[in-house]
């Protein structure tokens, strides 16, 4: 009888060591999170869409801004959906881990996603945001591509011609 590796039985570590080994593989969405301290953008997004003007207390709390600005950076690199997005989240230990989540956690639901998306654009944040974002990936010496997720998404711009932007 062919005996095969078990199935089914997780081990203590055994999340620490995926994690370790996506990192070892080149997972592009934790070389974000090295290169770059998200909190630069909470002044911004908590002073353009937060209500500091509220009677009250009651009613749900929002999801955190920068969380929510580190989703629709992942909708954009990876080309999701807004529905798509949130399975994601649900789904990937490196989408969570990105935004800071447990698997416990509750994840903003697609209709959450686009509410943000929306007031962001109302309030003329969308395309700024991006723009310091890929601006400071481009100074660590990053490229940022939208719509790709493929390992030469993030690479070295060593020695790079740039006269064609």
């Amino acid at each position: 009888m062919q005996k095969y590796k078990s199935q089914g039985k997780k081990g203590f570590f055994d999340e620490e060591l995926s994690m370790e080994l996506l990192s070892e593989i080149g997972n592009p969405i934790e070389a974000i999170s090295k290169v770059l301290d998200f909190e630069m953008f909470r002044a911004t997004l908590e002073g353009k869409l937060l209500n500091t003007k509220k009677k009250n207390n009651a009613g749900a709390r929002p999801y955190d801004v920068i969380m929510m600005f580190k989703i629709m950076i992942l909708q954009r690199y990876c080309g999701l959906s807004d529905k798509q997005i949130e399975y994601q989240i649900i789904d990937r230990t490196s989408f969570k881990k990105f935004l800071g989540l447990e698997s416990g956690d509750k994840v903003p639901n697609k209709k959450t996603v686009w509410a943000f998306r929306e007031h962001l654009t109302k309030v003329g944040l969308v395309e700024e945001l991006f723009e310091q974002f890929r601006k400071f990936l481009e100074s660590r010496g990053l490229i940022f591509n939208e719509g790709q997720l493929i390992d030469a998404s993030f690479t070295e711009c060593k020695n790079q011609d740039r006269s064609w932007r």
